[in-house]
């Protein structure tokens, strides 16, 4: 097979954890791409995207990786001299300019060429410690913001580059819901060396195991974001006998709200739940990493919530896209 089926059999509508940001032998990485999808499944991901430097996933690289329960999706990272994004979904052979930079009114011309693949656009690492590694691009006309990237970390993927990117994107949820255009967040690895695959990775809701639904699940901000498949999160706000999730709105009525956080893998760690007024409640989580939180708000006190799950030392285990309440 030159290219992996945008279709795998999976577990129908469910929660499939992937790892949108690898590289390979075939741009600047040094694993092969079997090796890449052999470590990605033992990290317990259901989906990865190639997203090569600046060039399509090569002809037969990667699709005889596929599997019913492993989807690959195409992809690539547009790599410019004034920042780096993801093209994800894009057909096999494509390739996207990336002789683009701010100011020179070219990189919308991109955007749309993904788009009309049916594709995501993904600013990448919008904080990174390197030349060209700070995203200088406006947000408009991308679809996700990657807050969490996990090259450059060492014992944990946290670090000040991301802590200042998940503050950028929390800052900016509540005057983007006003506008109806808020980006939802995406965490990857950004793998290039051994040890990386899956650290970390998001988890989204997609209606089937397939490139399509994927991203659609993205796209919605279906998702959230864990260090590893040791972490669960279960996430839920619940008024008036109705229940929404992740990514999704919940129509309080001007009744009270009651907002579930069940977590799983973080041993003494804490839950914060943030909203449009900052965090606004922390509670710790016992030893055993496992444990259930429930606070409550209104619309009128919260225009949505999402919740961040650290480490006794303070670095992100998990955190969520928001669960919008009106």
């Amino acid at each position: 097979m030159s290219f992996p089926s945008t279709q795998a059999v999976g577990r129908g509508a469910a929660w499939y954890r992937g790892d949108c940001h690898v590289h390979s032998v075939h741009s600047d990485g040094e694993l092969t791409p079997k090796e890449v999808a052999v470590r990605a499944r033992a990290a317990g991901l259901d989906f990865i995207a190639t997203t090569e430097h600046n060039s399509a996933a090569a002809p037969g690289a990667w699709g005889h990786l596929a599997a019913d329960d492993f989807l690959i999706l195409l992809g690539e990272e547009v790599t410019t001299t004034t920042g780096h994004w993801l093209a994800l979904g894009i057909n096999p052979g494509e390739v996207v300019d990336w002789n683009h930079q701010v100011g020179d009114g070219l990189v919308d011309k991109c955007l749309d060429q993904v788009h009309r693949a049916g594709g995501l656009c993904v600013a990448a690492h919008p904080h990174a410690p390197y030349l060209s590694g700070h995203f200088m691009f406006s947000f408009l006309g991308f679809d996700v913001v990657e807050v969490w990237n996990g090259l450059w970390t060492s014992d944990r993927p946290w670090n000040a580059d991301n802590e200042t990117a998940l503050a950028e994107w929390g800052r900016s949820l509540a005057a983007d819901l006003q506008t109806g255009s808020w980006r939802p967040a995406m965490g990857n690895s950004d793998t290039h060396v051994e040890g990386q695959i899956g650290i970390p990775h998001t988890v989204v809701f997609a209606e089937e195991l397939s490139t399509e639904a994927v991203l659609a699940g993205l796209r919605a901000g279906r998702s959230w974001i864990a260090e590893s498949a040791d972490v669960d999160v279960s996430f839920t706000a619940h008024a008036d006998g109705c229940v929404a999730g992740v990514g999704e709105r919940l129509a309080a009525h001007g009744g009270q709200v009651e907002v579930h956080a069940a977590v799983r893998g973080v041993p003494e760690g804490t839950v914060s739940f943030n909203t449009d007024r900052g965090k606004v409640h922390r509670s710790p989580l016992p030893s055993d990493g496992a444990g259930a939180v429930q606070w409550d708000t209104t619309a009128e006190d919260s225009a949505f919530v999402r919740i961040e799950v650290r480490h006794p030392n303070g670095h992100v285990a998990a955190l969520t896209n928001p669960i919008i309440i009106t």
